[in-house]
């Protein structure tokens, strides 16, 4: 980085979305690095599960070929744990997708939609060719992610729960025997037909087991989805399917540590966080929050975020003074998974459309709980105390001040 970019604040990453012409972090480390100084390297930024460096993946021919025909990143790894004498191993393999909207936001909205439909197919196959049992798309993934703009016309893109995307999706549930998680902008036809923002839960013989919507809507730059629906009614419920308990902890709900909590204390053992987030506004947060997730609730966080810079054809304001613009800022990827021992995948390409798989043993979930103890050790009684005082409108803070304090001597 250049001494006038660096004072700047500015970075050198490519207009593209690059890491300085490298899809991510660690492919910049390891091209740039010796083989032993990044293998130290990778120790420290990405962990060691149960005491080695994750392994990688060998998939099969028909899903390389599919990630070089269509240009997505493709990258496979596996979560060991440990041997035990009573049990035997719960092997589930994860795949995430993250992928741009297919065609501009100025074509017409079927097109649009259409297009990511087509566009995902390939994506969709690779993973189904390489055995996923469960998987998992981003945020609203059937549209652009519109709701910066605070126009209403992008409510078209809505659709209720056994509508047109989860109608497409069911054909690969029932084709792969494979659990799909379709985060969606749903229509709710039964309440007057509001909005939500809503993961449906596909089972793995193409029915559908149930829906989350997302807990938490930001109220921070551009991201104006208060426009356009409210925080969910759904709870956190865990939905125990063919290859696991599963969770869907949508977008800006990372960032909130009970939400989290919420989902372990319910039983999960995969959380789910598909997402649509800016690198100005987010990127150094996003390593961080699932991954002391995973760890804070000893169980595996899927993290995805959607790629690209999408532009409007209207300008929009973000309320800071600073002029009006097209777009919402650069959507950078970077989707990884996080394991309860502390380490995690390498990220998808910041850049490209990708699909990440992992093989996990849910095994190590209880592993963790046992070395670590945090649900025995937690204090949950105090905390219902102090939440149950907290949310009343007579609440004091519990603060002892110094008698001193201001006084003069």
């Amino acid at each position: 980085m250049t001494k006038m970019a660096a004072e700047s604040g500015k970075t050198d990453l490519a207009e593209d979305g690059s890491v300085a012409g490298f899809d991510s972090l660690h492919r910049l480390l390891q091209s740039s690095l010796p083989p032993h100084l990044f293998q130290e390297a990778s120790r420290l930024l990405i962990g060691l599960n149960c005491g080695k460096t994750l392994d990688s993946v060998a998939l099969p021919d028909p899903a390389k070929s599919l990630s070089l025909n269509h240009d997505f990143d493709l990258q496979a790894f596996s979560f060991r744990a440990d041997s035990e004498s009573l049990r035997e191993p719960r092997c589930v393999r994860v795949g995430l997708i993250q992928n741009s909207i297919a065609l501009p936001t100025t074509e017409p909205f079927l097109d649009q939609k259409r297009g990511i439909f087509q566009k995902l197919t390939p994506i969709i196959e690779a993973a189904g060719a390489s055995g996923v049992n469960i998987l998992c798309l981003q945020e609203a993934w059937t549209m652009p992610f519109a709701f910066c703009t605070r126009e209403k016309k992008w409510c078209e893109f809505a659709e209720p729960i056994d509508g047109e995307s989860t109608k497409f999706l069911q054909e690969f549930a029932r084709r792969y025997n494979m659990v799909i998680v379709s985060p969606i902008l749903e229509r709710d036809v039964n309440h007057g037909e509001i909005l939500w923002n809503t993961a449906v839960i596909i089972g793995n013989n193409g029915n559908i087991i149930g829906k989350h919507r997302k807990n938490h809507i930001p109220r921070v730059g551009d991201f104006n989805e208060s426009t356009y629906y409210m925080e969910g009614n759904t709870g956190h419920p865990v939905f125990e399917t063919a290859y696991g308990k599963i969770a869907v902890n949508i977008c800006y709900g990372r960032h909130h540590p009970l939400n989290w909590l919420a989902f372990g204390l319910n039983g999960a053992e995969i959380v789910f966080n598909p997402s649509a987030t800016v690198g100005e506004l987010s990127e150094p947060m996003w390593p961080i929050e699932a991954r002391n997730a995973a760890i804070a609730n000893s169980y595996f966080v899927c993290s995805i975020n959607r790629v690209g810079t999408e532009h409007f054809p209207n300008p929009f304001t973000s309320g800071d003074g600073k002029p009006q613009h097209t777009d919402f800022g650069h959507f950078y990827g970077s989707s990884y998974i996080s394991a309860p021992d502390s380490s995690c995948t390498p990220s998808l390409s910041r850049h490209k459309d990708g699909l990440l798989i992992s093989d996990m043993d849910l095994n190590l979930c209880r592993q963790l709980k046992d070395k670590w103890g945090y649900r025995m050790t937690a204090r949950y009684e105090i905390y219902a105390d102090l939440f149950a005082r907290y949310v009343k409108p007579d609440f004091e803070p519990q603060v002892i001040t110094d008698p001193l304090y201001g006084k003069d001597m």
